[in-house]
């Protein structure tokens, strides 16, 4: 086998990964959706055993800048798996995806890490999409965030006995994201300690036939919104941790607004049924909370991750 890492070095690669909002209220642990705010970086082979991390934006006094670097640490997974050796890493990192906040900050940074890993090694082993969402699933433990951080738009993602696996879905034109962020962060692993370990039945069928309903209000009825967000699996047993966050989706949705937490919280995500009713949920929040709440109106992202080449000074 040659040594690809002669090949790579001094290629840079240009990444941009949206963030993402799981569960979408009913859809625990299996839906997803891409929204346009992105985390950006540029990522150059150096030479073997060289780590150098800049990072600005959300986040940045906490990143690690060296070879723990989540990023990082991603493309040596999946130089290691393409059976390659792992060259020197220049990263630079512009986060705009809050951290700690329910809008898949972390598995944008896989992401970013297995596209980068994959833009290097163009031309000597090719990562594929179903290697991609292996990797990213086994670096993230789920792949409800990492699914629609590859392959945008509004994804299902499953696990059977082949591994991870996706589908991508066509959002209805009609559908406006709202994402309400706070100040104040959550831990996932302290958000999912809350939950219990069995369900009442009647709570199960209730999922199943909003998560039904989702999908049809997502793809051609947005009228159906708010009925088809309506969950009893998560966020009722996380409520406690997060109670201005509670406070918050319940307004808006006695308003009849359709608003879940996003992801493990603390963030509020409101799927408008068109730019109007987004307009009117935001208006709706910032009368009723004293919290300080940062409204986004973003749209779905429908291309997901993407990785191209770079050179100085292009664009």
């Amino acid at each position: 086998m040659s040594d690809g890492s002669a090949r790579e070095e001094g290629r840079t690669v240009a990444v941009r990964v949206p963030a993402t909002s799981a569960n979408l209220g009913p859809g625990f642990d299996t839906l997803g959706l891409a929204l346009s705010v992105y985390d950006e970086l540029l990522v150059t082979a150096l030479p073997a055993g060289q780590v150098e991390v800049e990072v600005s934006g959300e986040g940045a006094a906490d990143v690690p800048r060296d070879a723990s670097n989540l990023v990082v640490r991603s493309i040596a997974y999946a130089f290691e798996a393409a059976g390659r050796p792992m060259p020197g890493i220049r990263l630079r990192a512009r986060n705009v995806i809050p951290h700690g906040r329910g809008l898949g900050s972390s598995g944008a940074a896989v992401v970013s890490g297995l596209l980068a890993a994959k833009g290097l090694l163009e031309g000597d082993v090719e990562l594929g999409p179903d290697t991609l969402l292996r990797l990213a699933t086994e670096l993230e433990g789920h792949p409800d965030n990492v699914a629609p951080a590859l392959f945008g738009g509004l994804t299902i993602a499953w696990m059977d006995q082949n591994g991870p696996q996706h589908k991508k879905l066509l959002v209805h034109r009609g559908v406006s994201p709202l994402v309400f962020v706070p100040d104040f962060t959550m831990s996932t692993s302290v958000a999912r300690s809350l939950q219990p370990l069995q369900v009442p039945r009647e709570d199960a069928v209730f999922n199943v036939s909003r998560s039904a309903l989702l999908i049809a209000a997502m793809m051609q009825s947005p009228e159906l919104l708010l009925a088809a967000t309506e969950d009893k699996l998560h966020q009722n047993y996380r409520a406690q941790a997060m109670p201005d966050t509670d406070r918050l989706v319940r307004t808006l949705r006695d308003a009849g607004f359709a608003a879940v937490v996003s992801g493990a919280g603390p963030s509020v995500l409101v799927l408008a049924d068109g730019p109007g009713q987004r307009l009117a949920a935001a208006e709706v929040a910032a009368r009723s909370t004293d919290s300080p709440w940062e409204a986004h109106m973003l749209a779905v992202d429908f291309k997901g991750g993407t990785v191209k080449g770079y050179t100085e000074g292009s664009t």
